[in-house]
């Protein structure tokens, strides 16, 4: 991966996580957070796959530049494909609605 590329993906990153790492952690205790995201094809993983990206956004946001990882780069690519699909599906009430609330797992507040 070329710093070019790492300069883009950082730059998409920032973009589509608009919540602060405290905003997040503190999102992440709520039950709200909790209950939306897949938590497998049988539906009983204790922890979906939104909220595990959550905080995985927290420690890659905690880290300076230089120390992120390919793996890191990989991730952040991930979370902007998220927000930015999930982003385009808008349903009518957008302030409690489980669309609002995954994507907050995944760093991004739709109504910031």
């Amino acid at each position: 991966m070329t710093e070019a590329d790492k300069k883009k993906i950082r730059a998409n990153f920032t973009k589509a996580v608009n919540m602060t790492p405290a905003e997040l952690a503190e999102w992440l205790e709520t039950d709200e957070s909790k209950k939306v995201g897949f938590k497998g094809k049988d539906g009983t993983a204790e922890e979906s796959i939104g909220h595990k990206s959550g905080r995985r956004i927290i420690q890659i946001k905690h880290k300076k530049q230089a120390d992120l990882t390919d793996d890191d780069y990989a991730h952040m690519r991930k979370v902007v494909g998220y927000v930015a699909r999930h982003s385009a599906q808008k349903p009518e009430n957008q302030v409690t609605s489980r669309w609002r609330y995954s994507l907050m797992n995944w760093g991004h507040d739709p109504l910031k």
